[in-house]
């Protein structure tokens, strides 16, 4: 007489061949999770500490009267009262010439990277420099035109100096901006344009351009906030002018990280109220260009669909 066997049973998702890699996976999952969070608080404490501290000691300046509308000619470091206006404009006059030059030349050398240049030698040759030029310290490209537009050509120190030291800063993180957005453009498009008869050319400005210029807009306007804070071609190439001068070939050039450099040297407490707000403002200035950017962006985004 044969005893029947039996199984024993299991209730689902108790076998422990399958229960132990996916409690693993879990485990592992909800680590990473705490990680990333832990990293992102992390990141975050440092910069909400840094608003607070800007806004806390420059809020003063930037709320009292005349700091948008006057500026600091004719003021001592004893005198109360003046403002950024001569500052704020020499920054956007100084940030539109460099991104009239570097935008155009890095749009253009991340097309050829992108469009043409895989694959050949002058495209290797020019990945190879941009890379260079983006680890390239602000203050050697501000020598590096000094040596040029002073020594060399003879040329006074101007706005115009300083929009060339940036360039070769901004240029950079153009044409990695623009590149990256290139690419996300699917081969398709391309193809089916070229299958119409439509040259590479006009591909490229009809079709490739317009996809990718939110991204490229978004590009363009971190690189202008990134390069509008940069104080050592301020100060190797152009002097700090406490009243307002539109001219960037004229000269001295009022900016808002010359006010905080000048400031700096005025230890009494209306030196470091000017300093603070100086930075404040700067601050909200490239946020307003952030957000612009990205409603730039996603109003081209609409309007494509």
């Amino acid at each position: 007489m044969t005893t029947p066997v039996t199984h024993a049973t299991t209730a689902p998702g108790t076998d422990p061949v399958l229960t132990r890699p996916r409690l693993r996976r879990r485990i592992a999952d909800r680590l990473a999770a705490a990680a990333m969070i832990a990293a992102t608080v992390a990141a975050l404490v440092p910069l909400g500490w840094l608003l607070v501290t800007v806004v806390a000691k420059g809020a003063g300046a930037v709320t009292g009267s005349g700091w948008f509308t006057h500026s600091l000619n004719g003021l001592t470091s004893t005198i109360a009262g003046g403002g950024v206006y001569h500052a704020v404009l020499g920054t956007l006059i100084i940030g539109a010439v460099t991104t009239v030059i570097a935008v155009p030349v890095g749009v253009a050398v991340a097309v050829y990277l992108v469009e043409q240049g895989p694959g050949t030698r002058l495209g290797r040759i020019t990945t190879f420099m941009v890379d260079i030029l983006s680890g390239v310290p602000s203050i050697v490209a501000a020598l590096f035109v000094y040596a040029l537009w002073v020594v060399t050509f003879g040329l006074q120190r101007s706005g115009v100096a300083v929009s060339i030291a940036l360039v070769l800063l901004m240029v950079p993180m153009v044409v990695r901006g623009t590149e990256e957005m290139l690419r996300v453009i699917p081969h398709d498009q391309r193809e089916a344009a070229w299958a119409l008869g439509v040259p590479r050319w006009k591909t490229v400005l009809s079709v490739v351009l317009p996809a990718a210029a939110p991204g490229i807009v978004t590009a363009v306007m971190l690189a202008v906030a990134r390069v509008l804070g940069e104080t050592a071609p301020l100060l190797i190439l152009v002097g700090y002018a406490p009243y307002i001068e539109l001219d960037p070939t004229g000269g001295e050039m009022g900016t808002l990280p010359g006010v905080m450099i000048d400031q700096l040297n005025n230890p009494s407490a209306i030196g470091l109220s000017r300093l603070w707000g100086a930075a404040l403002t700067l601050i909200g200035l490239i946020a307003l260009l952030n957000i612009g950017a990205r409603l730039i962006a996603r109003r081209t985004r609409i309007g494509r669909r």
